[in-house]
C-alpha cells in the first residue's frame, strides 16, 4: 500500500470513529469512554490539536474541541451530558490513578 493510501485510509477511519461517537452513540459519556478505553472525545480533540501544532497550524483548545464536536464544548455538554454519579467517578479516579503519565 502506498503512503498516500495509507493517510487516505487513516483519515477515513477517524471519520467514522468521529461519527459513531458523535451521532451513532451521543448515549455514551465521555467518563464512560475513558473508564473503559483510556481516551475520549475530549482526547481526540487534543489530539487534533497536537497534529495541527506539529504542521504549524495555530489552534486552541477550544477551537480544537469545536472542531471535533461540530458545535461548541459547552453546546454539546448542555445537549448530550449528564453528571456522572458516585461510582462513574470512583472509577475515573481509579484509572486516573493506574494511567498517570500514560497517554490519553
Amino acid at each position: 500500500m502506498d503512503r498516500q493510501t495509507e493517510i487516505e485510509l487513516q483519515a477515513a477511519a477517524f471519520r467514522r470513529l468521529q461519527q459513531h461517537l458523535m451521532e451513532d452513540r451521543q448515549d455514551v459519556q465521555n467518563i464512560d469512554l475513558m473508564n473503559l478505553a483510556g481516551f475520549c472525545r475530549n482526547c481526540l480533540s487534543r489530539w487534533v490539536q497536537e497534529a495541527a501544532a506539529e504542521r504549524g497550524v495555530e489552534m486552541s483548545k477550544d477551537e480544537a474541541r469545536e472542531y471535533y464536536y461540530g458545535m461548541p464544548y459547552d453546546q454539546w455538554k448542555a445537549q448530550h451530558q449528564t453528571e456522572a454519579g458516585p461510582d462513574k467517578q470512583a472509577a475515573f479516579e481509579k484509572a486516573f490513578a493506574e494511567n498517570v503519565g500514560k497517554d490519553g
